[in-house]
């Protein structure tokens, strides 16, 4: 049973940081690219960034500079380093195994959500 376990979050004053941790389990986490995802109240879900099994980052444009995603595969943990938060990052943040599919970052268990970890960016 494949399963995602998200920490990490909290209430943060804009510029603030936070590291958000992952655990994924259930698979064979260090074959796959993970990705980290957020919603924001009566938004869609969206990805945030996202790391191949060899390394390779990308990044939605509004994080870039900001936010910074890792994996330690011995732990099958994915972490998303989040530096000068602003509060439009306020959202309930996720993470998955995910792949390309033509040209396009798609959560793989997607049927597989875990409880997410809020993110509060205020002052």
């Amino acid at each position: 049973q494949v399963q995602f376990v998200e920490s990490g979050g909290g209430l943060v004053q804009p510029g603030g940081s936070l590291r958000l941790s992952c655990v994924g389990s259930g698979y064979i986490f260090s074959i796959y690219a993970m990705g980290w995802y957020r919603q924001a109240p009566g938004k869609q879900r969206e990805l945030v960034a996202a790391i191949t099994d060899g390394g390779r980052t990308t990044y939605k444009e509004a994080v870039k500079g900001r936010f910074t995603i890792s994996r330690d595969d011995a732990k099958n943990t994915g972490y998303l380093q989040m530096d000068s938060l602003k509060p439009e990052d306020t959202a309930v943040y996720y993470c998955n195994a995910v792949r390309e599919i033509r040209a396009t970052i798609v959560p793989i268990f997607a049927g597989s959500w875990g409880q997410g970890t809020q993110v509060t960016v205020s002052s």
